[in-house]
């Protein structure tokens, strides 16, 4: 069922971009770029107003000026609108466009009319300040507007044509022979011309290899969501599935091993036990797999509050006592019962993570070895440690302690049971609660847990550490 519905997701799924996906795509890269690059702009834009100022006429400067601020502002006008459509706008995206194209001819035209006036004003021949302004503009459009081919070809085109018009009218006004410098200036320009498309050209192709990676990530991108929701909704149901006919049978085992239906015979009381531990730890398996599979869905819910963090582990404690005493271990609460502790943390869940260090201090002491359980303030954090002095953790296992169905000892003949998955899943908890779980561990001395979580104030302490 999982195989039919990810073939039909992929089925379902485009294998190429729809052109107006993309022309809205072009669009917002193409804006989003204006954006980005506005104070340049701003900079060249006021640089090249004073020079000309300073050294031709000034009233033609800040006419200029003005002029390109107004086309300024209303590229920023029609960026913000581009950046609010979707694609199923198909009309608005053609007039964003119409209008992106009409402001590119607008403001091109006001820098090629100025460039050209610029030089019109000189003698002949001495057009370098121009020339080089109109360089930098078409320099600036390869390098910057090639996500919008047409608005690159229109300034493009209309820079092109202010060169040759500007050394074309000192061939025209002059004529002077083949090895005039004025010629050289108008191959010169052709040269410029060639390089400038050809850089266009470059800029282009990197744009487009770019954007089609990013499709192809976007495609598998997609492709993996579908199959990890399926996945989790396998799971889910896998592990809802097995979790009825599963409580059932530890019900039947709980009672058999209890003596309430009646004794058991002999030759069977060893394998009644087994298969209570063994629906128990499936059991733990189960629960430990749907956590794992609300962390991975952001499904996971909290009930967050203010808990008092030694009364909290006082039941905490005797909530494992009875585990301890099974593997004949004793807990040793070591913390003061003032001043009081505060922690936001969901209860039941911060119970969780607890009882699971707890445990594992426990299974992993020797029989007749204490476990401690204490808290501390440190550094406006609550710490919350539990040290055991069993054989300890090899360095370098961080990755085994807090990976998924991992465990420090994976061979099959371990002696401790386990999901692989609680320290994991404590990890994933104690960091919504915005703490740390750690450990530090020395081969045969043992290891010490510490969960540190923020310390929460709260009015009324007094009062609710009472309670």
């Amino acid at each position: 069922m999982a195989l039919i519905d990810i073939k039909q997701a992929e089925a379902e799924e485009p294998d190429i971009v729809e052109p107006d996906d993309e022309l809205l795509q072009n669009l917002k890269d193409y804006t989003a770029m204006a954006f980005a690059l506005i104070w340049q702009r701003q900079a060249i834009f006021l640089s090249a107003t004073l020079l000309t100022a300073f050294y031709f006429d000034p009233l033609n400067a800040f006419l200029f000026y003005v002029l390109i601020l107004f086309f300024e502002v209303q590229d920023i006008v029609l960026a913000r609108k581009v950046a609010q459509l979707k694609v199923h706008q198909r009309g608005a995206i053609n007039l964003s466009l119409f209008w992106i194209l009409v402001n590119t001819v607008l403001s091109s035209l006001a820098i090629c009319i100025y460039a050209v006036s610029v030089a019109f004003s000189q003698e002949t021949g001495g057009h370098f300040t121009p020339l080089f302004f109109l360089f930098a503009a078409a320099l600036f459009a390869a390098m910057n507007n090639h996500q919008l081919v047409w608005a690159l070809a229109i300034r493009l085109a209309l820079y092109g044509m202010s060169f040759v018009v500007i050394v074309v009218r000192d061939l025209w006004v002059v004529r002077p022979p083949l090895t005039s410098e004025l010629w050289l200036h108008f191959f010169t320009v052709i040269f410029v011309m060639y390089f400038l498309i050809d850089c266009s050209i470059v800029f282009l192709k990197l744009y487009r290899k770019n954007l089609a990676h990013l499709n192809k990530l976007h495609k598998e991108h997609e492709r993996t969501k579908a199959a990890y929701k399926i996945k989790s909704q396998f799971v889910s149901t896998v592990s809802h599935e097995l979790r009825t006919p599963l409580t059932s049978i530890k019900v039947s085992l709980d009672l058999l091993n209890s003596g309430a239906l009646g004794p058991i015979p002999a030759n069977m009381q060893s394998i009644v036990e087994t298969a209570g531990k063994n629906s128990d730890r499936l059991s733990r398996l189960i629960d430990d797999v749907l956590d794992l599979q609300k962390l991975e869905a952001g499904e996971m819910t909290y009930r967050m509050e203010t808990l008092n963090v030694q009364a909290f582990l006082t039941d905490a404690v005797e909530g494992n006592a009875g585990f301890a005493d099974m593997h004949q271990v004793t807990l040793v609460p070591e913390f003061d019962e003032k001043p009081w502790l505060f922690v936001d943390a969901d209860e039941m869940r911060l119970m969780q993570v607890v009882s699971n260090v707890l445990s594992n201090a426990v299974k992993f002491s020797n029989a007749g070895e204490t476990v401690t359980v204490g808290c501390m303030q440190l550094d406006g954090r609550v710490r919350i440690y539990v040290q055991d002095r069993g054989k300890g953790i090899p360095q370098g296992s961080e990755d085994k302690v807090f990976g998924r169905f991992s465990q420090i000892d994976s061979s099959d003949r371990r002696q401790v049971g386990g999901t692989g998955l609680g320290m994991n899943i404590s990890r994933e908890i104690v960091e919504h609660f915005k703490g740390n779980l750690t450990y530090e561990s020395a081969e045969g001395e043992g290891t010490t847990f510490f969960i540190d979580l923020p310390h929460a104030m709260m009015e009324g302490s007094a009062s609710r550490a009472a309670e």
